[in-house]
């Protein structure tokens, strides 16, 4: 399949507020990852859907499957030992930003991206895709914010180039509302 490089205006109206890992929906402006204007637009191949995710430095290997919106809004989430691909944004390894989300626990104990917070600068993830290819990145950083300031405009920020984002919940957990106070945001680039 082949699609042009700049995806559809509006791709992330999702600004993933992370409760317990409960994602709500509604960051006003967010957009797409777009080519400066200044390129001239380029038809690219479409990278295969991701499959599959390995982080050895926070002990990952898990499937990855497809997630959207669901009719309220809010962002789906997989199952506890699955990552979530955000099949509204780019794949991981086409220009801009993919990201994939999981859970840190669940009541039974940790989750797939229980270790997230724990990854440093150069750790490697590496992205299973459909058909076998799969592609690498190394983690550039780590940061933890409230779910009330979730950095909308970096996490989903306008590059050329292929960067992956993994999101998961953090902080401390609210009993009251049964939901973590922060979100994890790992920015990722294409490893060497």
């Amino acid at each position: 399949a082949v699609v042009a490089v700049a995806a559809a205006a509006g791709l992330l109206a999702a600004s993933l507020l992370l409760g317990a890992c409960q994602w709500t929906a509604g960051a006003a402006g967010a957009k797409a990852a777009e080519p400066p204007a200044s390129e001239a637009p380029q038809v690219i191949r479409r990278a295969s859907r991701p499959v599959s995710i390995a982080i050895p430095a926070a002990g990952v290997d898990a499937r990855v499957v497809p997630v959207g919106l669901g009719s309220d809004g809010a962002m789906e989430v997989p199952e506890v030992d699955l990552a979530g691909w955000y099949r509204l944004g780019p794949r991981p390894g086409e220009r801009g930003p993919a990201v994939i989300v999981g859970h840190v626990d669940s009541r039974e104990g940790p989750a797939v991206f229980s270790r997230l917070g724990q990854l440093r600068q150069g750790d490697r993830i590496v992205v299973g895709r459909d058909g076998g290819a799969a592609v690498a990145f190394a983690v550039e950083r780590v940061e933890r914010h409230a779910k009330e300031s979730l950095p909308v405009a970096r996490v989903w920020n306008r590059t050329s180039q292929p960067v992956l984002r993994l999101i998961t919940c953090g902080g401390s957990f609210d009993r009251s509302t049964g939901h973590y106070r922060d979100n994890v945001i790992v920015y990722a680039k294409l490893a060497p």
